[in-house]
């Protein structure tokens, strides 16, 4: 694939004054000429405290007279009513013309503000969504075709929008995050991406144009940007800070990764849930054509299609048409339609801090989009932390997350200092649903650990800890069998199967914590030019066999997923590719497998039945990362 101090102004004065009783307190400010003895500290590098608030220097506006919250057990408490915030419905003019039609698009958003004393400014919590205005039933590609050899070189779950406006009656009603936010002193911004909803332009499914009418808003906020009324009349964001987190789920989650990854001054920090890093990741893995789970036919044009909901939605046929060209369904090779809409890559100009969020069974945005952002964040030193839980592709639940949240935005938004960076990295929750603390991810002492293959005809074969004799000329064969789902393939291991090949260990005298990414590398030939290549990592034991990860090939990407080469049917290559991230715990009495598979049904393309791969398994491997390596076993 492509390659992909803190300070402080001085020049407000700060005053917090205690309020009386309980944990709580008013943070106002007053003018003067004696430098108070908490910014003294600040200026010497220490963090500074007034009155027992500690602040921690990263927003120098809190210490001025345009704040006015109250904290309660570390965190803004709501001292703002709801059935008094200010709403508006306005419209920002962006950098792009994606529509083609001559005018810069305008994007639509709906503010929700606390009404405040003049003079206070408040930041803000901004969403931008592609959903606000439904989703349209669009078709999706037949997944039931061949799949093409090279020459020489919904509605669903996780996707659901609601109704931009309010219902009658219902004026109190900011949402999920403006009920809970305008209350404790911050602005809540609701936006509508370009070609959806009222907002102009064509969606473009996470390319720069798409990122760029995002991006408008924050420059609105810092007035880089303009925003209108209804009525034509300019309005500015004087009431705002400048200082803005983002935040979403699924593609409202995406935008945030998107937006941090351009560097824009004044975007402080981001939540993305359930997002995507790269949308190659997304719609192909290795080169193989793959679809979102759920989603078995999307690719981006159809994606787009789904959340053209503007007016005139003819205007953007063009530009259906070139994703529908450019995405490149034949080949599903990585090129630069791809890099557009990877973020991975420009991960060194985020400015940002990043609370990353995502379900370990989320297999629509797969666990690679977190792993491979968290892995950059860390190359690139952005203040950042990371929560598993172990559900699918939601939102997450329990554990305080509320309050994680709510102390996040405070640390970054409001410069409030209560040690929600001092904690341990990494939140995870385990199999049994309890949460532990860890500093790093993949688990401290996670060890790349080779599992060797042996095995003849169809029967069960073994996974190994020390290398096996070459066989070469004991091969097995799978032949394929797409409209076979992966559950069924699994079952009953120990039975002969002509269309899958499995692998296991003895069974585990201990438990076996597995955290990171799973490689698998395979000698075989194929009687076509062309196939699927699947591997399936799978726990079993005495109850139902559980597919913990799953990873896809194209063989024909033999060296990069950047180009297909042509492979000679029933010449021996070497095929290695990567499965899915996960942590994951087998526990004692279970045992370790591998299966192999050509095309997942719910997953690939799904070509007629009957080729052929022979795989030589003593040649073959499997490489898991075993928190205590081989010692793991023992």
């Amino acid at each position: 694939m492509m390659k992909r101090v803190l300070s402080i102004s001085l020049s407000s004065i700060l005053s917090l004054a205690l309020l009386a009783g309980g944990n709580s307190w008013t943070a106002e400010a007053t003018t003067g000429q004696n430098l108070p003895t908490s910014l003294e500290t600040a200026a010497k590098g220490k963090a500074p405290e007034w009155n027992g608030i500690p602040l921690n220097g990263l927003i120098p506006e809190t210490a001025s007279d345009a704040t006015r919250i109250e904290l309660e057990n570390g965190m803004t408490k709501p001292i703002y009513s709801t059935d008094e915030a200010i709403i508006e419905e306005l419209f920002v003019e962006t950098e792009v013309d994606s529509d083609r039609d001559g005018k810069r698009d305008r994007v639509s958003i709906k503010v929700y503000r606390p009404k405040t004393e003049p003079g206070v400014k408040v930041p803000v919590i901004y969403e931008m969504s592609p959903y606000r205005s439904g989703i349209l039933n669009v078709p999706v590609y037949n997944v039931d075709v061949e799949l093409n050899p090279v020459k020489h070189p919904g509605n669903g779950n996780g996707r659901g929008g609601k109704p931009f406006a309010l219902a009658n009656g219902q004026a109190a009603n900011l949402g999920s995050l403006g009920n809970y936010y305008v209350p404790r002193g911050y602005g809540v911004i609701l936006a509508e991406s370009i070609g959806t909803g009222k907002s102009d332009g064509c969606p473009t499914t996470g390319d720069q144009r798409e990122i760029l009418g995002t991006k408008a808003v924050i420059d609105w906020l810092n007035g880089r940007a303009k925003a209108y009324a209804g009525d034509g009349s300019e309005v500015s964001a004087d009431w705002s800070t400048g200082n803005v987190g983002m935040t979403g789920t699924s593609y409202n989650g995406t935008l945030p990764n998107a937006v941090a990854a351009t560097g824009v001054d004044g975007l402080k920090t981001i939540i993305p849930v359930a997002a995507i890093s790269s949308w190659y990741d997304y719609y192909r893995a290795n080169g193989a054509v793959i679809a979102p789970g759920g989603y078995q036919g999307e690719d981006t044009d159809n994606m787009a299609e789904a959340v053209l909901t503007r007016e005139n939605p003819q205007a953007c046929k063009n530009i259906i048409a070139e994703l529908k060209a450019e995405q490149d369904r034949e080949t599903g090779d990585y090129s630069e339609f791809w890099a557009d809409r990877d973020y991975v890559k420009d991960a060194k100009n985020i400015e940002a801090s990043v609370l990353v969020v995502h379900g370990l069974n989320d297999w629509n945005v797969k666990t690679k989009q977190f792993s491979q952002w968290w892995e950059a964040l860390e190359e690139n030193n952005v203040p950042r932390r990371l929560w598993l839980h172990q559900g699918g592709h939601s939102s997450p639940s329990g554990n305080n997350w509320p309050q994680l949240q709510n102390r996040w935005f405070d640390y970054y938004l409001y410069g409030i200092e209560n040690g929600v960076m001092n904690e341990q990295a990494v939140d995870i929750q385990r199999e049994d649903r309890t949460w532990t603390k860890e500093a790093s991810w993949p688990a401290a002492g996670s060890a790349p650990t080779r599992l060797h293959l042996t095995g003849t005809g169809n029967g069960l074969g073994k996974l190994h800890l020390k290398p096996v004799p070459n066989q070469p000329h004991n091969k097995q064969t799978i032949i394929d069998d797409p409209m076979k789902r992966a559950n069924t393939l699994i079952a009953n291991p120990e039975l002969n199967s002509s269309n899958r090949l499995a692998y296991m260990t003895p069974v585990l005298t201990d438990s076996v914590r597995l955290s990171g990414t799973p490689t698998v590398s395979i000698r075989a030939s194929i009687d076509r030019p062309v196939a699927n290549l699947t591997a399936l990592l799978v726990d079993y034991s005495t109850s139902s066999p559980v597919i913990v990860s799953r990873g896809w090939m194209d063989p024909q990407n033999l060296q990069s997923d950047e180009r297909s080469r042509s492979l000679a049917p029933g010449k021996d290559y070497t095929f290695e590719w990567d499965m899915e991230p996960k942590d994951y715990v087998f526990k004692a009495g279970h045992q370790i497998g591998i299966v192999l598979i050509a095309s997942d049904y719910d997953y690939t393309i799904r070509p007629k039945a009957g080729t052929n791969i022979n795989v030589i398994p003593t040649r073959s491997e499997i490489t898991l990362p075993i928190v205590g390596g081989r010692n793991a076993f023992k």
